[in-house]
């Protein structure tokens, strides 16, 4: 049984526009903050994490060097586009082809670390976005995000801000995704059908009612939620663990405006982690072995 951690670097304004807040002068504070408070939890548990990348973060020589550390150190590069559009899938064809491959080459001629896996902004992917993936040579995805609870939570925000003229850049999947497997497959057509596509790493959920088991949830749920969370992946044979950079930051960090529309925010950063790591901690007690996510989709499709 195998378990892999990964960490999306979207920096923050990318989350004031989910939240219809205006532009502010663009921060590093994930790669300043989250990323060495993130990599000093994963080190002393002997850890190894895989970083999704957007790619225009890549032409600030700071994270040049932070990223360059991090393949140095063992860890997997994958790509998170180039630019975080939300409505990616929406885009023309060409467009989308040109996210994904200025995403992975900045990446890899910056850090010489090959690329070999892709996450969509927002989870949302499409026919089209994975057969792309396929042409550009990558493989694997792991975008498709199969929760119910997720899905009603993210159409009921996008609906409040839509009613207070607060217009959200985020993006729904479409509601066929709730039927795509939990565990990993070959995507068919529709992608959330098994087949003979690029192979898909889905974002975790429980058995039976599909909770969602990333880093947020496991945040706001704490300690023992979150431990009653991870015995609800128990016997999966891979497990795939989803975080975000904002996982190691909260509202003390320069965040007490975002705070009052991102719950998690309120919650120190020190105590989300402890959450998470009581989760990772129940796992491998029950036999799960730690592996880059590249690792996990080689041993998927062999």
């Amino acid at each position: 049984m195998l378990l892999s951690i990964s960490v999306d670097l979207d920096e923050i304004h990318h989350y004031r526009a989910i939240h219809g807040l205006p532009a502010v002068e663009r921060d590093d504070l994930i790669y300043r903050k989250a990323v060495p408070r993130l990599l000093d939890w994963a080190r002393q548990r002997h850890i190894p994490l895989t970083w999704f990348v957007v790619g225009d973060d890549v032409q600030r020589f700071d994270n040049v060097q932070t990223l360059a550390s991090l393949a140095a150190g063992g860890d997997e590069l994958g790509c998170h586009s180039f630019s975080h559009h939300y409505d990616l899938t929406r885009r023309p064809l060409a467009e989308i082809r040109s996210e994904i491959e200025r995403g992975v080459q900045a990446i890899e001629r910056s850090t010489g670390s090959k690329v070999s896996g892709f996450r969509a902004p927002g989870y949302v992917v499409s026919d089209s976005l994975l057969d792309v993936l396929r042409e550009c040579g990558l493989s694997y995805d792991s975008s498709v995000f199969p929760c119910p609870a997720y899905y009603a939570l993210k159409l009921g925000a996008i609906a409040a801000l839509g009613a207070r003229r607060q217009p959200s850049v985020a993006v729904a999947d479409v509601p066929g995704v709730l039927r795509a497997p939990s565990v990993p497959y070959r995507v068919g057509r529709p992608y959330w059908f098994r087949g003979t596509g690029i192979w898909e790493i889905p974002i975790q959920v429980t058995r039976g009612a599909r909770l969602p088991f990333i880093g947020s949830s496991l945040a706001m749920a704490g300690v023992m939620g979150a431990r009653l969370l991870a015995r609800g992946v128990l016997g999966e044979p891979y497990v795939n663990l989803e975080l975000h950079g904002l996982d190691a930051l909260d509202q003390h960090d320069g965040l007490a405006e975002l705070a009052k529309r991102q719950r998690d925010l309120r919650v120190s950063w020190s105590r989300k982690l402890s959450a998470i790591d009581e989760a990772v901690a129940t796992l491998r007690s029950a036999g799960y072995g730690l592996v880059r996510m590249d690792e996990l989709a080689r041993r998927v499709s062999s």
